[in-house]
């Protein structure tokens, strides 16, 4: 098994953005995306698409205002409607879309996308890997985790059991303005 489902890649500084398409022969779904992602990073979350035998499927955001679906949106369906992310699959191949946050949350207003999907090149390639544990819970031997985590780390992706510091540092700064405990 491959661990990640995209190797990594070099971004283009001035990336505008590209067409994300699903993995349908005829009538594939087709999302637009303007400018570059953000936060684009290898995860071992249960909930995200992964491709075939990947252990760790490639997301990032990008703002919601800038994620459209241009051809054949008839074919999404929301994978959960009680989740936070709310993943739009496509319902002939099942490859997640665009997930956007529309509850208040410090990540509303984001989408989460699987870049590898972009027809075009130039998104920033990742830079950590998130939830890396989890992909116990899909069924990895857990005396692999030492090798995953050495093979995440040989190819510039520090393993993180949660999100990277940077975005915990952002979710809890939100939850600390939005409880007074840190000014508004």
């Amino acid at each position: 098994m491959k661990p990640v489902a995209h190797p990594t890649k070099s971004s283009v500084p001035a990336f505008a953005g590209g067409t994300l398409v699903c993995a349908c022969t005829s009538n594939p779904v087709k999302v637009k995306v303007k400018g570059q992602i953000a936060h684009n990073h290898a995860c071992g979350c249960t909930k995200c698409w992964k491709p075939e035998g990947a252990l760790f499927s490639v997301v990032a955001v990008a703002g919601t205002g800038d994620v459209t679906v241009t051809e054949n949106g008839d074919k999404l369906k929301v994978v959960d409607p009680s989740a936070l992310i709310q993943r739009h699959a496509c319902t002939g191949c099942g490859v997640h879309m665009h997930g956007p946050v529309e509850r208040d949350h410090a990540f509303k207003g984001l989408s989460f996308i699987h870049p590898e999907r972009f027809v075009e090149d130039g998104w920033s390639p990742p830079g950590f890997t998130a939830f890396v544990s989890s992909i116990i819970e899909s069924g990895v031997d857990p005396n692999r985790m030492e090798g995953v985590r050495a093979q995440l780390r040989s190819i510039g992706l520090e393993p993180y059991d949660c999100l990277n510091p940077g975005l915990m540092d952002f979710i809890a700064t939100w939850a600390a303005k939005k409880s007074g405990a840190l000014p508004a």
